[in-house]
């Protein structure tokens, strides 16, 4: 039998809202009885008595045994979470900054005083990926995970794509629409999508990765011939975070650009929505496809979280405390499209084996392969407004990188 959950909830932005619509339209056993806010003054369509400003009105009321906490702000995010999990309440959360920065922490908290957090709502909005790497996958060997994390960038994407809307104009909409911050950069700069792939890796394969070591490049420099390159090839550009098992022992993450062929499942995932990929050794190629962004997709997540906590369920981080003896490096090259101006570029980057090389005078780029260690180093030199990349997929050992593995005794899948 279920337990009934008395819930505090911070912030009652899209995502609370939508939360509450969800909460009202079923008959859970459940109650809200305190909702955090920040600014009082705004209308609220519930009663006034709901609602304080106070943290520690609900963190510290006995009734209350569920935190749900759904605020922008990541550091607010974690002293709320960090506080309620220490003092005996389970813990619900969206916020992949914050989760993401500090999981290895809250998960050793959990363990120590005996509570739960959940976060599905924290990645891919509607798609259940972490429950499934938690259970479906508990004992797979995963080759690697990629996908469309981010609905606003894929918005923005297939506004350009699919209708010839230029970045500006699909940007701007996006925000209209509620898909992107009046500061995008979040977004369109793969920091979302790198957060929410931390967290992804933490559970695939028992790694807690600093997100800082995680490469990530955004689409805030795609530029027409970029896209007619794309059009040409009968590619599609999306934004995707990957990490994959290189080796026995070593495991690869970044967030970049992709050409993306027909073939791909992500190719027709479009606007607002998420696909995820799992490729595995005994299940092989799997596709989860929902809505990657909206109030209520990201409110049936959440949901979803505080339901199974009725049941006292709780992640078990299995792949983590297997201590399989995984790393995280970036000793790989990766194929890549290059747009850029000046020649230094390609000399910093230490590009290798061009395949394809352009130039004119306001446009030049180079198919070739470059590592993800020189790309990590020559991050700001990426950032340039006149410098756009893209990978085309592949993933290249280079005699260094073979070296590297073999004399760490690691054999290569």
């Amino acid at each position: 039998m279920s337990k009934k959950l008395k819930i505090g909830l911070f912030g009652f932005g899209v995502v609370g809202q939508g939360l509450h619509d969800i909460i009202k339209s079923q008959n859970l056993n459940l109650e809200i009885v305190k909702i955090a806010i920040k600014n009082p003054e705004k209308k609220r369509t519930l009663d006034t008595h709901l609602f304080t400003t106070s943290h520690d009105e609900i963190l510290d009321n006995p009734e209350i045994n569920t935190i749900v906490e759904l605020i922008d702000d990541a550091d607010a995010a974690y002293q709320i979470t960090k506080k309620a999990l220490s003092s005996g309440k389970n813990v619900v959360s969206a916020n992949k900054k914050m989760i993401a920065n500090h999981l290895e922490e809250l998960v050793h908290l959990q363990e120590e005083h005996g509570t739960s957090l959940l976060y599905e709502g924290a990645v891919c909005g509607s798609i259940p990926i972490i429950r499934n790497l938690e259970e479906y996958y508990d004992n797979e060997l995963l080759h690697g995970i990629s996908g469309i994390f981010n609905g606003s960038s894929n918005y923005i994407l297939s506004k350009i794509f699919n209708e010839g809307a230029s970045y500006d104009s699909a940007l701007k909409e996006a925000q209209d629409l509620g898909f992107a911050e009046t500061n995008p950069i979040l977004d369109v700069g793969g920091y979302d999508p790198k957060f929410k792939l931390t967290i992804a890796t933490a559970h695939a394969y028992g790694l807690f990765i600093n997100p800082d070591k995680i490469l990530n490049i955004g689409i805030q420099n795609l530029a027409d011939a970029d896209i007619q390159y794309a059009k040409e090839k009968n590619y599609k550009i999306k934004l995707v975070p990957t990490t994959r098992k290189i080796s026995t022992k070593q495991v690869i993450t970044f967030v970049l650009p992709k050409f993306v062929k027909s073939d791909d499942f992500l190719y027709n995932v479009e606007n607002e929505y998420n696909g995820v990929t799992v490729q595995a050794a005994f299940a092989d190629k799997q596709f989860f496809f929902g809505k990657g962004a909206g109030g209520h997709p990201t409110g049936a997540a959440v949901l979803s979280d505080i339901a199974a906590l009725r049941y006292d369920y709780r992640y078990e981080y299995k792949k983590y405390h297997q201590k399989n003896g995984l790393i995280h490096t970036d000793r790989v090259s990766l194929e890549i499209y290059l747009r850029y101006q000046h020649e230094y570029t390609l000399e910093k980057l230490q590009i290798e084996n061009i395949s394809e090389r352009f130039s004119r005078h306001d446009y030049k780029y180079v198919i070739g392969n470059v590592s993800l260690k020189s790309l990590l180093e020559n991050k700001d030199l990426l950032l340039n407004k006149d410098v756009f990349i893209a990978q085309t997929g592949r993933i290249i050992y280079t005699e260094q990188d073979i070296k590297a593995i073999a004399e760490e005794g690691i054999l290569v899948n």
